[in-house]
This record gives C-alpha cells, sequence and structure tokens, in this order.
C-alpha cells in the first residue's frame, strides 16, 4: 500500500493535474465560438449651424459661445445618422454625446458618443465610440468600447473620414468605417 508521500501517489498526483490542466486548456470555451465580426459604414451629419444644426457648444473660454475650434470648449451633439453621405439618404440612427476640444492648438477633439440605430438592420441596437478625432487628418482611428441589443459585449476599432467640410459655417459629414467583435 502507497504512503500519502510515495513516489508512486506523487507521481499518479502529477499525471492526474497535468491531464486537467490539458483538458481545461484545449476545451474551446462557449464565446470563443459564437464571436461574431461585424463591419458597418455610416455617415454622421455634424452641424453647428444652420436649418438642420444638430450639435451646439455649451462652454469655453468664452462661455457657451466658445468655438469649437478652441481648447477647452465643449460640444454636445445630437447628429443624424444615414446610410450615405447626403442628408437625403436613409436616417438610420442619431449620434448623440459630447466632444471637447482638447489639443492646446484646436487641431484635435475628444469624443464620447453613442450611435443609437433606429432603423435598418441594427434598430434598437447601440455603439459606443470613444477617442481622439485629430480632424486635420485624413483618416483618424477610434476605439468602439461597449454597444447593446446587437452589439453586446463588443469590441472594436473604427476608421473616420471627413468626405465634406465647411469650416467657415462648422458644418461636416463624417463617414465612420467601424468594426467590430461581438456576440
Amino acid at each position: 500500500m502507497a504512503t500519502p508521500l510515495s513516489p508512486t501517489s506523487n507521481f499518479f498526483f502529477f499525471i492526474f493535474t497535468a491531464t486537467l490542466l490539458y483538458i481545461a486548456c484545449t476545451i474551446p470555451r462557449p464565446e470563443e465560438k459564437e464571436t461574431k465580426q461585424t463591419n458597418i459604414v455610416f455617415y454622421v451629419h455634424d452641424y453647428f449651424t444652420g436649418n438642420d444644426a444638430s450639435a451646439v457648444t455649451v462652454a469655453g473660454i468664452s462661455g457657451p459661445t466658445s468655438s469649437i475650434l478652441h481648447f477647452g470648449t465643449i460640444a454636445v451633439v445630437d447628429d443624424t445618422v444615414t446610410e450615405g453621405p447626403t442628408i437625403e439618404s436613409k436616417e438610420i440612427g442619431r449620434a448623440q454625446g459630447v466632444y471637447v476640444n482638447s489639443h492646446l492648438d484646436g487641431k484635435a477633439l475628444y469624443m464620447a458618443f453613442s450611435v443609437i440605430f433606429t432603423d435598418g438592420e441594427f434598430k434598437g441596437s447601440t455603439l459606443e465610440i470613444q477617442g481622439s478625432d485629430v480632424f486635420s487628418m485624413k483618416q483618424r482611428e477610434f476605439g468602439v468600447v461597449s454597444g447593446t441589443g446587437y452589439f453586446r459585449f463588443v469590441k472594436g476599432y473604427g476608421i473616420m473620414e471627413t468626405p465634406f467640410l465647411d469650416i467657415a459655417n462648422f458644418n461636416a459629414v463624417i463617414k465612420l468605417n467601424v468594426t467590430v467583435k461581438h456576440y
């Protein structure tokens, strides 16, 4: 009969433990099998002026009348999201959140906003966008940090471009090409 400290019982314990570790590391986890990747392209119509104004500065060095192009200015947005680059394209949602001009020379925004899908394939779902927008660059990358509905447990990134910019009136159309992984 083997004693607890005998080589036979230690060898059995080692083999048993190694087998359990092997099984734990090689069995696929359910969430690994169910992960999906989705790519979406949509357009955000960001208008600070005009009849379709959907963004407004709320604070800054000159108070609410501060320009979004000045460091420290905060703007709140409720922008139209469409399938195509024109405002006449099918509306599929809203982009709601804040921009903060976070660059000392005024050339970049910190953005945090929700894309709320109100129509189409992802109706009732949201994506949470966060990151820096150095708007003088042709393409900017940002993070997708959360989501709901179809995009529950999402993680991902996006590439942002500006196909239309009217700097004099502070109006822009921003193309977002988003790639996310989710369940």
